[in-house]
């Protein structure tokens, strides 16, 4: 069992929003947490979103409450009272204030709460069993994930420890911090460097994962601090945490909707981290990189095209690229044809890297996606029927 880090409880349950699963939880922090929370920036952000922003501006969050299978987003102000009700009684519940909480939803967009189930539930949060099992945190905020996705960390030379929770398998591209993630430590840190630390890990990790170029409505990342643990060294708090967050994005990437394959494209070589970034994208994005991916098939040339495409930098050479699948140069210098069954052989695993180096300077960039299967299109074409 993955505890929560110390100065934090859960509490767990199934309000029958959709199904018998777990589809409620709420962590809170000792008074004195502190926390940062980041939000999408589509323009179709759900109300759980729009409040959320709305509470966190005080600074004081120290919980998080989620519900799963709903994501109440597209339904207007009867959506916003009924978020505004949800964290209301929560607050109540657990006596807290209500801008020391912040919610998050996800599921079915355009459909409202079942609110008599919730209100039944919310009303008996109070006597709902405390536990410490972030395995159960990480099981309440699943949709069609297929397992839960939970990733901890020790913080170097103390006792402190950081615990992350994620959901997320389709509507994911990096404009923020895609999915819904909960960050737990307890290690003190303050609220301002706390703020730093995470949007820069959240830059480097969540925000270069995708599964389909499609932003959700609903992205929340929240990180919340105790302070249980005392004081740590900064450098090795950011290296926990980006332990915790890289973890947690692959798991995102490997358990993308119908994905059998983590792909993770590398460039290097490039002007600068944003060039880097951007071909990395156009990479791990192509459908036809991803099925090449999917059916084993070292074909380069469809990597060549995804590169060519990103037509906005006037730099980039073909005759300077080189495109690799695993440590195999396949651009400018082929393989043949005895190399390409190895190739293929290679790329039959569950893990397939993909390492472009421009030409173009010195910066560097990774980024992690999955492969196009059928099973993806079978889910979401029977996602609400």
């Amino acid at each position: 069992m993955t505890l929560l880090p110390r100065g934090f409880v859960a509490r767990t349950a199934n309000f029958g929003i959709k199904d018998a699963t777990l589809d409620f939880v709420v962590v809170l922090g000792q008074s004195g947490t502190t926390g940062i929370s980041m939000y999408t920036q589509s323009r179709f952000a759900g109300a759980s979103v729009v409040l959320s922003r709305e509470l966190s501006a005080h600074g004081n969050t120290r919980g998080v409450v989620v519900l799963s299978k709903n994501s109440n987003v597209a339904t207007g102000e009867e959506g916003m009272r009924n978020a505004r009700e949800i964290t209301d009684g929560v607050a109540a519940q657990l006596h807290c204030r209500i801008d020391e909480l912040v919610i998050a939803s996800t599921g079915v967009i355009g459909r409202q709460y079942p609110m008599d189930k919730i209100r039944t539930g919310i009303s008996g949060v109070g006597a709902l069993p405390e536990s410490a099992d972030a395995t159960l945190v990480a099981r309440a905020i699943m949709t069609t994930d297929t397992k839960p996705k939970l990733a901890e960390a020790s913080i170097a030379g103390s006792s402190a420890r950081i615990v992350g929770v994620a959901k997320g398998v389709s509507m994911i591209e990096p404009n923020m911090a895609t999915h819904i993630s909960m960050v737990f430590t307890d290690a003190m840190i303050p609220r301002s460097a706390l703020e730093v630390a995470y949007r820069r890990c959240v830059e480097h990790t969540f925000n270069r994962v995708s599964i389909d170029t499609d932003t959700s409505t609903s992205d929340t990342t929240v990180c919340l601090a105790s302070g249980a643990a005392g004081a740590v060294d900064a450098t090795a708090f950011n290296d926990a945490l980006h332990e915790v967050l890289l973890s947690l994005t692959k798991q995102i990437a490997r358990d993308g909707e119908g994905a059998e394959k983590l792909i993770e494209v590398r460039v290097d070589d490039a002007r600068d981290t944003e060039q880097a970034v951007t071909v990395a994208r156009a990479i791990v994005n192509s459908p036809l990189v991803k099925t090449a991916v999917h059916g084993a098939d070292p074909n380069w040339g469809r990597v060549a095209m995804a590169i060519g495409k990103c037509s906005q930098y006037s730099d980039i050479d073909q005759h300077r690229v080189v495109i690799r699948f695993g440590s195999q140069e396949v651009y400018p210098r082929q393989v043949d044809d005895a190399g390409l069954a190895r190739l293929s052989t290679y790329m039959k695993g569950a893990d397939v890297l993909i390492h472009v180096s421009l030409g173009t300077g010195t910066s560097e960039a990774t980024v992690w996606g999955c492969d196009l299967t059928d099973g993806y299109v079978r889910i979401n074409a029977d996602y609400t029927t």
